[in-house]
């Protein structure tokens, strides 16, 4: 990859984790989860790794935090509130302490003592006493600079305010994790997405008889700076806590050796649902101080700390009703309304159950506790039922066999290839005629990879189509904004954004409109062929025909599938209306030629597996624009399959079986690179 790719690739990932950051510190939102975050700082450390000129001040590498709040006072740490560095498998713990052993010059079999303390999924504080008083509360901030949020701090009552305690140190900065109980949550999950949304909201109010009302909780674990040096370990320092008046975790636990603190880790992320609080890992440090001042800390975290992050990715719950919705081809999708239940830092209350099939399978029912998961954009689902806790009176749930939005009978595909049924239930009343398969063709028509009517979105759709201001796609490019202007939340301003972005989707080339009509079967791939073959919005249009249709079995990549849906598309007079009306209205672009010449002219590719430092749309996006053609499966009339980390093995399989050419990224890199 040339550098030029590179340095954007990184800069792209620095702008999105600042903006991950600004929503979680300075406005208390979580707008990924936690296994996102964690995945895009390390590619970014791998990035600067391997090319160290590009590192950037904004990395997470040389950062802690986010600038503190403008409507607080900011105070200078004495001593930085770090982060730590983040370990997730036994391999990350094996390489964390061969690092230290190596760093002291110890012995490799030597075992490493090691304090073990849950991490709580909080917000930090730092506590100043002087003399015993507590003089400021100050919250993370950027690591160097915090927030003064002394006031907040001191409506919390697991804060003492004053210690008396002889041997308490004359000036300390004690540290630990402000947060709220999953039972208190529950009477403010209107307000925030989860605990830890809550607990920085309420803390960093400017009215403190405002976060009085809230019942936060603190618990200590460290210390910043301490003018006593008598304190020889962590262990005995949070047995002082506990002395001197703070909560401390009951978890907390002595450790050696890695073999050991992987079964802790395992051990505790099974109980860790029990607790009333959210913790996503547990931390491990070198438990003797006077090894802990040998280490030392790189840029933004201690050498002789490490956060071992729990999978944090499923979680049990009860369901408590099955829906099924109708998406835009009739597909009848069954969705778990559950218990509302903490995972990966996102409060979720819907569980899809993917199709009748699955419910039977595992024999999903109604009351049922299940085992839910959720892993980074995977829209959380139900994996297993717990057997054991089904009431005795448990019913066996029945799979509607009519929609049930407008009561039209419902099927399953006949496969004829696999000479199986479809494991999805559909809906045949197609076409507008389903309120809901035509309100979710809306949707489609206007999305991002359509029409991309900026301010459109779903919530928009289904306000106007319940308003019946929209019934058919061409009625968007005649609404009534007077009478959206009178709407909650419309106004001059956004009515006059709006009128700008539908003006402007006017305009629209052949292979996106196409695709804009949610034909089925027919994705970006399919509509990018049909719109080389066709040129125009007429040839398109005279596929009404008769036979017009079979003549599409000519263009290479269109199948029997994609003709029989286009046929019934076609076959449809209210699509042909919706044709008509909107041909009336939009600029239709023909299609442009093909770009000739090319580096991989006449060649076609497949990716498989992740690739390193550029997406897969990038990817197929350069072999586009050097000629070449991306194809959807590996067959005879596939060239190259290029892979990535984790490929598919049936397809590199059939590639081998087929005699295709398979590449590495570094060697499809270099083909780009050979020929330019």
């Amino acid at each position: 990859m040339n550098n030029n790719l590179i340095k954007k690739n990184y800069l792209k990932k620095i702008k999105l984790i600042n903006k991950y950051d600004k929503f979680y510190y300075d406005k208390n939102d979580s707008v990924v989860s936690d296994q996102e975050y964690d995945k895009l700082k390390k590619d970014i450390i791998e990035i600067e790794k391997k090319y160290p000129n590009l590192k950037n001040k904004e990395s997470p590498s040389l950062k802690v935090g986010f600038k503190p709040s403008k409507n607080f006072k900011k105070f200078k740490h004495k001593i930085p509130m770090l982060s730590l560095s983040n370990a997730f498998d036994r391999n990350d713990l094996k390489n964390f302490e061969k690092k230290i052993i190596n760093f002291l010059s110890l012995k490799e079999n030597v075992e490493i003592e090691y304090s073990t303390e849950p991490k709580i999924d909080g917000i930090s504080a730092s506590l100043i006493y002087e003399k015993g008083i507590l003089a400021k509360g100050l919250s993370r901030g950027d690591g160097i600079e915090g927030e003064d949020i002394t006031e907040n701090l001191k409506t919390i009552s697991d804060i003492p305010k004053k210690i008396l305690s002889k041997d308490f140190p004359n000036e300390i900065d004690i540290r630990g994790e402000v947060f709220i109980t999953k039972k208190d949550f529950k009477k403010m999950d209107e307000k925030f997405a989860n605990a830890r949304n809550a607990a920085s909201g309420s803390l960093r109010q400017k009215n403190p008889n405002e976060t009085k009302k809230i019942p936060l909780k603190f618990i200590a674990y460290t210390f910043g700076y301490i003018d006593n040096d008598k304190i020889k370990t962590q262990s005995d320092f949070l047995s002082n806590l506990n002395n001197w008046g703070f909560k401390t975790s009951q978890f907390n636990k002595i450790i050696k050796g890695i073999e050991k603190l992987t079964l802790r880790h395992k051990k505790f992320e099974e109980k860790r649902f029990d607790l009333d609080y959210d913790v996503d890992g547990l931390v491990y440090k070198v438990n003797k101080f006077d090894l802990q001042k040998r280490l030392g800390f790189v840029a933004n975290a201690p050498r002789w700390a490490v956060a071992h992050k729990f999978s944090a990715n499923s979680s049990t719950s009860k369901i408590l009703n099955i829906d099924i919705q109708v998406g835009r081809t009739g597909a009848l999708t069954p969705v778990a309304k559950i218990e509302p239940v903490n995972i990966s830092g996102v409060v979720v209350s819907n569980a899809t159950l993917h199709n009748e099939h699955e419910i039977n399978r595992k024999d999903i029912r109604i009351g049922d506790v299940v085992k839910v998961e959720r892993a980074g954009d995977v829209i959380p689902h139900v994996v297993s039922v717990d057997i054991s806790k089904r009431q005795s009176n448990s019913e066996k749930y029945i799979f509607p066999k009519k929609c049930p939005s407008c009561g039209s009978k419902t099927t399953k595909d006949f496969n004829a290839t696999t000479n199986k049924f479809d494991a999805v239930r559909r809906c045949l009343n197609e076409d507008f005629k389903c309120e809901k398969i035509a309100m979710e063709g809306i949707k489609h028509f206007v999305s991002k990879e359509a029409l991309n009517i900026d301010g459109f979105g779903k919530k928009i759709v289904e306000k106007f189509w319940e308003l019946k201001l929209v019934k058919f796609p061409q009625d968007i490019f005649n609404l009534n904004f007077g009478k959206i202007k009178e709407l909650d939340g419309w106004g001059d301003l956004s009515v006059s954004n709006l009128k700008y972005a539908i003006e402007k989707s006017k305009k629209i080339s052949l292979d996106k409109f196409i695709y804009s009509l949610g034909i089925r079967h027919i994705g970006q791939e399919n509509a990018k062929l049909l719109s080389q073959h066709l040129r125009n919005f007429e040839n398109f249009y005279k596929l009404s025909k008769a036979n017009n249709v079979e003549n599409l079995s000519n263009i290479d990549g269109i199948g029997e599938t994609q003709i029989n849906s286009i046929r019934a598309f076609f076959s449809n007079k209210i699509n042909l209306n919706v044709l008509e009306e909107l041909k009336k209205t939009m600029k239709i672009l023909n299609a442009t030629s093909e770009k000739k010449g090319g580096i991989l002219m006449n060649k076609t590719f497949m990716f498989t597996g992740k690739l390193q430092e550029i997406s897969r749309a990038e990817a197929k996006s350069l072999v586009e624009e050097n000629s070449g053609k991306i194809i959807s499966n590996v067959n005879k009339k596939l060239n190259y399959l290029v892979i990535g980390e984790k490929p598919t093995i049936k397809k590199i399989n059939k590639a081998k079986e087929l005699n295709i050419k398979i590449l590495t990224q570094n060697e499809w890199i270099k083909m780009l690179n050979k020929t330019s």
